[in-house]
């Protein structure tokens, strides 16, 4: 079978420990040569594949989380879990819909879709270890809904979900990492050190195959960025901005130039 054809059945999954193994093992097993970019797959409808809870609502009837009580701590968690199940699916998504790109795109999006799924396998076991478990709280869905408003437009994926949305965990990690710390949870600051680590490359990745879809169009990745986020309603940017991680992860001195100006 197409790993891209078994990257959509993944993504239809609703269990989401079924998910996160099946996510690992398409990627384990996975041979570049079996990719074939070709088919353009139907959407199913319903996606993602998830289960009943967590309760989705919106940003703003999402309460803020603080890491000081036990409770708060528990919930804060959980709403980074949250987001790696998302992250999960907007790559096994990348895989499965955007057709005719070169090999690599497929297998760059199948391995971040098996690095996700570690990150969220383990905010799992820690939430669970703190009494609680994925689903016991209510949570968000902005990045899925980025997905959606991107569907058909490959370059708009990428400059809005990795490069956009996903980049901002690269600016918030650091001061939850402080906040943990400060709260004397040692293991979270761990597993927020790997997540940090792989979203480097995750971000990377967006970044690269962006800039490949502008040179592919003749498009100016700066000017068009501009056009995407107001077609599509991206969030503005604000700081604090991990400057040295957007480094790494491929943002040109100019971008961050944009990023960090005075308003």
């Amino acid at each position: 079978m197409n790993p891209r054809e078994r990257a959509l059945r993944v993504l239809t999954l609703t269990d989401p420990a079924e998910k996160a193994l099946q996510a690992r093992a398409l990627f384990d097993t996975l041979d570049p040569a079996t990719v074939d970019p070709a088919p353009v797959f139907a959407d199913p409808g319903d996606l993602p594949g998830r289960p009943a809870r967590p309760v989705l609502k919106t940003a703003r009837e999402v309460p803020s989380r603080s890491p000081f009580t036990p409770e708060g701590r528990a919930a804060l968690i959980h709403s980074i879990a949250h987001i790696e199940f998302n992250a999960i699916n907007l790559a096994l998504d990348a895989a499965f819909r955007f057709a005719d790109m070169p090999r690599e795109f497929y297998v760059d999006w199948l391995r971040v879709a098996s690095e996700e799924a570690y990150h969220f396998s383990l905010l799992r076991e820690h939430l669970q270890s703190l009494g609680h478990d994925y689903g016991d709280f209510d949570a968000h869905d902005g990045l899925w809904q980025m997905t959606q408003r991107t569907a058909h437009d490959a370059t708009a994926r990428m400059a809005l979900v990795p490069r956009t949305l996903e980049a901002r965990g690269l600016d918030a990690t650091p001061p939850l990492q402080a906040k943990f710390a400060k709260a004397g949870d040692a293991r979270a600051v761990e597993i927020l050190t790997i997540i940090l680590r792989d979203e480097v490359g995750h971000v990377a990745i967006g970044n690269h195959w962006y800039r490949w879809l502008c040179r592919r169009d003749g498009l100016d990745p700066i000017a068009h960025y501009a056009v995407l986020a107001a077609r599509h309603e991206a969030p503005k940017l604000r700081p604090p901005f991990n400057v040295e991680a957007r480094a790494a992860a491929g943002f040109s001195p100019e971008e961050i130039a944009f990023l960090t100006a005075p308003a």
